[in-house]
């Protein structure tokens, strides 16, 4: 996969995420830079803020492999900030939020 193709799956995948979580009541902050430990925040009806990092990835049809593995591990900033993983898969359009070891 091209850069250019990596950065548009990524950009796919943070689109997709926004749509979920605004069906589930949030209301969505975007990461104006395209770097940095936050993609997302979230905050819910009652005030609850998450701060989402989006990780996208693909399985090839017929296939129980995936080419491109999500990380389920957050670095250290992103533990200290107390960011959660939301997994996005680009074949079924997916998303779930990653269960993080305390």
């Amino acid at each position: 996969m091209k850069h250019t193709e990596i950065n548009r799956a990524g950009d796919m995948a943070e689109h997709y995420a926004v749509t979920w979580l605004w069906d589930k009541g949030y209301e969505v902050f975007k990461n104006c830079g395209c770097t940095g430990a936050i993609d997302l925040i979230a905050v819910s009806e009652t005030g609850k803020v998450r701060l989402i990092d989006v990780k996208s990835y693909s399985v090839p049809e017929g296939s129980e492999e995936r080419t491109r593995k999500p990380s389920g591990v957050r670095n250290k900033e992103q533990k200290k900030l107390g960011v959660e993983l939301l997994h996005y898969n680009m074949n079924t359009r997916k998303l779930r939020f990653v269960e993080h070891k305390k």
